[in-house]
């Protein structure tokens, strides 16, 4: 099957705007005629709804919580890019556009990226006019601040709560249509199939996670908003609901999947601290606007922090990317501290952790100035690790945290399935091989407000409408399928927890398909995975009834995708033999240890199509073009 990403022609900056004009209408009248799925309810989730029904059309919307408020996208902290250039400082559209493909090591869509700079403006004004609380400056304007990756203040905030914030701006937008009858929202269900008629999406089966019901679900087009796949490593920053079952049941229905092995490490996250942990804390992103990272110099100094003195101290991002500094984008930040670590530098009792120091910056604006931008975030720093920021320096090590992976989708946001788009983070669009701090929040909003209510509407208006019912027999097989796993899970009855299957594979996956790869790492890291999910289908206990509300179970399903899909994150990495953005194949480095790309022969994404159970995936190819960035070796220096 070859790939069309159905990117219009005519030059880059028209694209848009173009393709707008051709897309096919549905007039108003119409609009009322047509049911749309939306699963999520996260930014994409949450805006793609909200903006959907305020055009019209009838949407379902599910979330797997008891709010669409506590989807994850509440999680975000540090901001949102926007190409406003209020700082005056150089910033355009282009320039967001160059940093993005950049910042994600030339492996994104050109004409995907531009758009998603061009509709960042408009993300800020739809936000404003919501009443969202961005800081502001002396003056009352929107205030900026600078992230990784760019030499701008592009970032607009709302101190560390910037997702919260949004999230609560698209949730009251949402509830609005609730209100008016143009949403029907369903809480607490899991998404567990997609529904194919005659090819193309008519409908989903969910679990209802308060009684156990399954139930059917059926519309004209359904919209996957659910989020990424982190969890796979067991210990992430994602919420512990987080999961790829939608995304991977439906790569098993048709979808191809897209770079699984893009994941990212965000270098500011506070240390594993247990062995009993179930998850890790995210410290934003913008705390290396003033934060400054360093090490000692001489590997084993294990004297405190105000023992140690400027001389004796190793500021290695200063040191090494003196362009950049403290501001080098994730997967470079990421990296170096664990090459510190390694050296035998790394501080606290485990010698996996860094220092992130704020003592210049309160000395330099004093600690008020400090508090206001960063204050929750220490406070929340301050609650789990019993130190003061203020007094002393954070303690730090990279984690994982987003998934630039995705269900493949073209230009119009839909899959290779017909009628199923996917938005934000579940699909792999705009981010390469590694996102760039303050985006993700921007491409979900985009998506969501400014992309799919167009594509959705050309794909609708160009496709003859089938009532199909919940009836129709393709249902009936989707929800035989998936009862059908629920009872196998429930009377497996072993020995072995759901959560000890978990980290087993999570330790496996951080090991051999983390930070750093190798061949033979990756191929040993396949075996045992293969061995793990043989166990897995022997031996794991599953407690409770089917038919209630089962925790256990829910994590039973995700974590048997996990074992699936962990595969085929294996599989992806060693059919990827380069070095790019978050995924380091320790064979392909430069001489100065950085990502050393292969632009010859893996200038594409690498999109995976599901050929049965047991069987190889199907790799396809989807040529990445450059006409308008010109393939360099990426630069922080």
């Amino acid at each position: 099957m070859a790939l069309d990403a159905k990117i219009p022609g005519g030059p880059i900056a028209e694209k848009w705007d173009r393709h707008r004009f051709e897309l096919k209408l549905v007039n108003p009248a119409n609009k009322r005629k047509f049911d749309v799925i939306v699963v999520g309810t996260g930014l994409a989730g949450g805006s793609a709804s909200a903006t959907l029904a305020e055009l019209g059309y009838n949407v379902k919307t599910f979330c797997i919580q008891d709010s669409p408020r506590r989807a994850h996208s509440i999680a975000a902290q540090g901001g949102i890019n926007a190409a406003k250039n209020y700082p005056n400082d150089g910033d355009s559209i282009w320039r967001l556009f160059y940093d993005t493909v950049k910042g994600g090591d030339f492996r994104a869509r050109e004409a995907n990226v531009y758009r998603l700079s061009q509709v960042s403006n408009d993300i800020i004004d739809q936000c404003v006019a919501q009443g969202i609380p961005f800081a502001r400056d002396y003056g009352g304007l929107l205030d900026n601040r600078s992230f990784g990756g760019a030499q701008v203040s592009r970032t607009f905030y709302a101190r560390g709560q910037t997702g919260q914030q949004l999230l609560l701006g698209a949730y009251s937008a949402l509830m609005r249509q609730v209100a008016a009858g143009k949403v029907q929202m369903f809480p607490r269900r899991e998404m567990l199939d997609v529904v194919l008629v005659n090819g193309h999406a008519k409908g989903i089966v969910v679990r209802n996670m308060i009684n156990g019901a399954v139930e059917r679900h059926a519309a004209d087009a359904v919209v996957l908003c659910t989020g990424g796949y982190g969890n796979v490593f067991f210990l992430s920053t994602n919420a512990m609901a987080s999961n790829v079952t939608a995304a991977y049941r439906a790569y098993k229905k048709g979808a191809f999947f897209a770079n699984p092995c893009f994941t990212q490490i965000h270098p500011t996250c506070i240390p594993v601290h247990g062995t009993f942990q179930s998850k890790l804390t995210l410290m934003s992103e913008s705390l290396r606007n003033d934060g400054r990272v360093w090490v000692p110099k001489n590997p084993g100094d294990k004297r405190t922090p105000d023992q140690i003195p400027e001389a004796d101290r190793d500021y290695y991002l200063e040191n090494k990317y003196p362009s950049f500094g403290n501001l080098v984008p994730r997967d470079v930040a990421s990296r170096n501290a664990k090459e510190q670590c390694d050296m035998g530098k790394g501080v606290g009792e485990t010698g996996q952790a860094v220092y992130l120091d704020f003592a210049d910056a309160i000395n330099r604006d004093g600690r008020d100035v400090i508090a206001k931008k960063y204050g929750n975030l220490f406070q929340m720093y301050e609650k789990i690790s019993a130190d003061d920021p203020y007094q002393t320096p954070m303690m730090i090590y990279p984690a994982i945290h987003y998934t630039m992976g995705g269900l493949w989708v073209d230009y119009n946001l839909m899959s290779t399935v017909p009628g199923l788009f996917v938005l934000g983070e579940a699909n792999f669009s705009d981010h390469g091989a590694n996102r760039l701090g303050a985006s993700a929040l921007m491409q979900g909003l985009a998506d969501g407000y400014f992309v799919l209510p167009y594509t959705i509407g050309g794909y609708l208006a160009g496709t003859a409408k089938a009532d199909v019912t919940t009836g129709h027999k393709a249902f009936d097989e989707s929800e035989k399928q998936v009862t059908g796993r629920i009872d196998r899970l429930m009377s497996i009855n072993g020995q072995r927890t759901v959560d000890d299957f978990h980290k087993t594979l999570g330790r496996i996956m951080w090991e051999y398909c983390g930070m750093t790869r190798n061949n033979e790492g990756l191929e040993m890291a396949r075996g045992m995975i293969q061995e793990l999910r043989a166990e897995f289908w022997e031996n794991v206990r599953v407690p409770g009834n089917a038919a209630d509300f089962n925790q256990s179970l829910e994590r039973a399903g995700r974590v048997a995708d996990f074992l699936e899909f962990g595969e085929l994150m294996i599989i992806d990495a060693l059919a990827r033999q380069e070095s790019c953005g978050g995924h380091f194949n320790e064979r392909f480095e430069t001489e100065e240890h950085e990502a050393l790309r292969d632009d010859d022969d893996f200038c594409h994404v690498a999109a995976w199509e599901h050929t049965g159970d047991g069987q190889e995936p199907e790799f396809h190819k989807e040529p990445l073009v450059f006409e308008n960035v010109k393939l360099t070796q990426r630069s922080y220096k």
